[in-house]
C-alpha cells in the first residue's frame, strides 16, 4: 500500500551555516561597529546578545535573512521576548524540530474530516498516512499544504 509521513525537520546544519554568516555580516556593518553583538548556537537553540533591544530587533532580521536563503522556513522558529539589564540585552530563538502530540492529532483530525479514503497514524513526532491509491495520499497532501498548523510540513518517505 502506498504511504508517506508527514514530518517538520530542520536541517541543523544549514542553522548553524546561517548563523556563521549571520556573525559575519554583523561583525562587517557600520551600525555593529564596536558593539558587543553576536549569535550562539547551541543544539537548537539560538542566543542573540546585544548592548540594546533595538540592536537584537536588527540582528532577528539579518538572521531571518539568512534562515531563508538558506531555505529554512522560519515557521520553525519560536522567538521568546527580549530580555535587557543596564548594559546588555539578549533573546532567545528555539528552533523547533518535530511535530508535538497536539499537532499530531490536529492534523490527524484534518485527514479524517476530509473524508478521504486514508488511514492516518500517529507514529511519535511523525503522522504516517496510508491508502490504496497514490492520487489519495496526494490529495492529502495538498490539503495539509492549504491547512496551517502552526509549523512547517515536510512529506518523506513517499512508496508504492
Amino acid at each position: 500500500m502506498p504511504s508517506f509521513d508527514a514530518v517538520s525537520e530542520v536541517d541543523l546544519q544549514e542553522v548553524r551555516n546561517a548563523v556563521d554568516q549571520a556573525n559575519r555580516e554583523i561583525g562587517t556593518r557600520f551600525d555593529f561597529k564596536g558593539v558587543d553583538a553576536k549569535f550562539e548556537l547551541s543544539g537548537a537553540e539560538i542566543t542573540l546578545r546585544a548592548e540594546v533591544e533595538f540592536q537584537l530587533q536588527q540582528m532577528m532580521d539579518i538572521l531571518e535573512k539568512k534562515l531563508v536563503k538558506r531555505k529554512i522556513d522560519i515557521g520553525c522558529m519560536d522567538i521568546k521576548e527580549p530580555e535587557t539589564s543596564l548594559n546588555a540585552a539578549r533573546q532567545q530563538v528555539i528552533i523547533r524540530q518535530g511535530i508535538d502530540t497536539d499537532t499530531c492529532k490536529k492534523i490527524v483530525k484534518a485527514i479524517k474530516a476530509a473524508k478521504l479514503k486514508v488511514q492516518a497514524q500517529i507514529q511519535g513526532e511523525r503522522v504516517r498516512v496510508t491508502g490504496k491509491k497514490r492520487d489519495d495520499l496526494q490529495q492529502v497532501i495538498a490539503l495539509l499544504r492549504e491547512s496551517d498548523f502552526g509549523l512547517p510540513l515536510q512529506y518523506i518517505n513517499f512508496r508504492d
